[in-house]
């Protein structure tokens, strides 16, 4: 099932999701890694991967499973705003927050409204 519900969502989405990604990546590469010179830690963005070709194609399923992976993003931009000394790693863990958030929320309210019809449809 691929109805694109409410666009404005669905682009809010892919924005999050992409830009969840590169900030996993950027983070842990070259702002500001948890070890110099970047981390392992920048594999964290590897599970989004798998999300990129469901989401940008607006797939309900797809779009059901990466509203519950980003809870987990948004737990750790949670945890390093609030543990990690430096002040950009302290930023970069907001913007996790926001755009973990962002693509939860999103997700979430496009799928929202398929998923009443198909219970509509199967009484």
């Amino acid at each position: 099932m691929e109805t694109k519900l409410n666009p404005g969502l669905h682009r809010l989405a892919c924005a999050c999701l992409l830009g969840l990604i590169a900030l996993c990546v950027g983070w842990e590469l070259w702002w500001a890694p948890l070890r110099p010179h970047g981390s392992l830690m920048a594999l964290k963005a590897v599970p989004l991967l798998f999300a990129v070709r469901g989401v940008l194609r607006a797939r309900l399923y797809t779009l059901q499973w990466v509203s519950m992976l980003s809870l987990l993003y948004l737990m750790e931009g949670v945890v390093r705003a609030w543990s990690d000394i430096l002040p950009l790693s302290r930023a970069l863990a907001g913007l996790e927050i926001v755009l973990a958030l962002g693509l939860y929320l999103a997700a979430i309210l496009y799928v929202r409204p398929a998923k009443r019809a198909a219970k509509a449809a199967a009484k």
